[in-house]
């Protein structure tokens, strides 16, 4: 029996093309294409179980989310999930397959070049689909409102009474509007009813999620996260199912990088340019962060109002906070009258929130 054997899996819903590499060997042993179902993994791992002491498997991070891992790792393989963009790629191979990309899953991971994303829990990644799912309920929500704004703009129907919409005076005036036209009538009350239906059901979301962050298993972590100013229940609870164990960054400026909120640079011999954020890994917490951002720094630096309820946090937690908003106020406004954009004072006081967020998960808080 052979020591070692590296398995690269590229994967789809219907079918899994399956490359093994032994050792230090640069062309694979097996190349097949098993279906996507448990039966044939199982004996395709089986087989390689009698013939290998240790089987590393690994595929490429996507659509087909973490069950796959899930079934391997219960077979007692040792199984990775790896971020598509730690894969290297030449410029001029223009051919691509399911088997030739297997065989450089199988080679890159073998060669240590592949890095594994976290994988959480079923019960994790469950609520972290939940929070998504309100994701995608605002952005129904802001297009049926635009759609019921344009409808009523094509009709030269203008709101006068107030600057704010979607109000409890905006909703008062909506439905005392009238048409000529039965079937204007019929379009309006539609479109009215499915912005009030998206209403109802994020509200319905959103309390769901406040009991979800009062669970024994979240409820710390939300809390601590949302000591700082900018950082409600909802953010927190994203960058705790998301991150997961924050540990795995072993310093702060590993967290933005991985946000994509660090500089982009591009230099050569005595020439040095630096660029935006890089806007590398997870774009849904990096915006999520910029929003906190826009909130956290540019009113007062006070947190006491943040958590002030909050008695069960310890006192150096509550300091931490506090001195992280002072710092992120005088940062903002420093740039704004710099003359920097607010878009990328903003954004510069996101990456520094960033920090404070890992210092704040991970125990330096001094």
């Amino acid at each position: 029996m052979e020591s070692v054997a590296y398995v690269g899996m590229d994967v789809d819903k219907k079918k899994i093309a399956m490359a093994v590499i032994a050792g230090y060997e640069s062309q694979p042993r097996i190349q097949r294409i098993v279906p996507n179902n448990l039966a044939a993994i199982q004996k395709f791992f089986g087989e390689l179980a009698g013939q290998y002491e240790n089987v590393h498997a690994c595929y490429e991070a996507g659509a087909c989310g973490f069950e796959l891992y899930r079934r391997i790792t219960e077979m007692t393989v040792a199984c990775a999930v790896v971020a598509p963009a730690s894969i290297p790629r030449k410029t001029n191979d223009r051919i691509k397959t399911d088997r030739r990309d297997a065989v450089k899953l199988a080679v890159e991971f073998r060669n240590g070049n592949l890095s594994p994303v976290y994988v959480p829990s079923r019960r994790d990644e469950a609520a972290r689909d939940y929070l998504r799912l309100y994701e995608d309920v605002k952005i129904d929500l802001r297009k049926a409102k635009q759609r019921l704004v344009h409808f009523l703009n094509r009709h030269e129907i203008r709101y006068e009474s107030g600057k704010k919409t979607w109000t409890g005076r905006y909703w008062k005036w909506l439905r005392t509007l009238e048409f000529d036209s039965v079937i204007d009538r019929e379009t309006f009350d539609e479109y009215l009813a499915h912005v009030g239906h998206l209403e109802e059901k994020r509200g319905r979301i959103a309390k769901k999620i406040e009991e979800i962050a009062r669970e024994p298993k979240y409820e710390k972590s939300v809390a601590r996260l949302c000591a700082f100013r900018g950082i409600g229940t909802l953010i927190a609870l994203s960058f705790i199912l998301e991150i997961g164990d924050f540990r795995r960054f072993t310093r702060a400026e590993q967290f933005m990088a991985f946000l994509g909120l660090v500089p982009s640079e591009n230099s050569s011999g005595d020439r040095r340019r630096v660029g935006g954020i890089t806007k590398a890994g997870n774009s849904h917490l990096r915006k999520l962060l910029i929003e906190a951002a826009w909130h956290a720094p540019r009113f007062n630096a006070r947190t006491q109002g943040v958590i002030k309820d909050r008695e069960n946090l310890p006192a150096e937690l509550m300091q931490y906070a506090e001195r992280a908003g002072k710092r992120l106020h005088k940062k903002y406004w420093r740039l704004f009258h710099a003359g920097r954009p607010p878009q990328v004072a903003a954004t510069a006081v996101a990456r520094e929130l960033a920090g404070f967020i890992w210092g704040a998960m991970v125990g330096q808080t001094v």
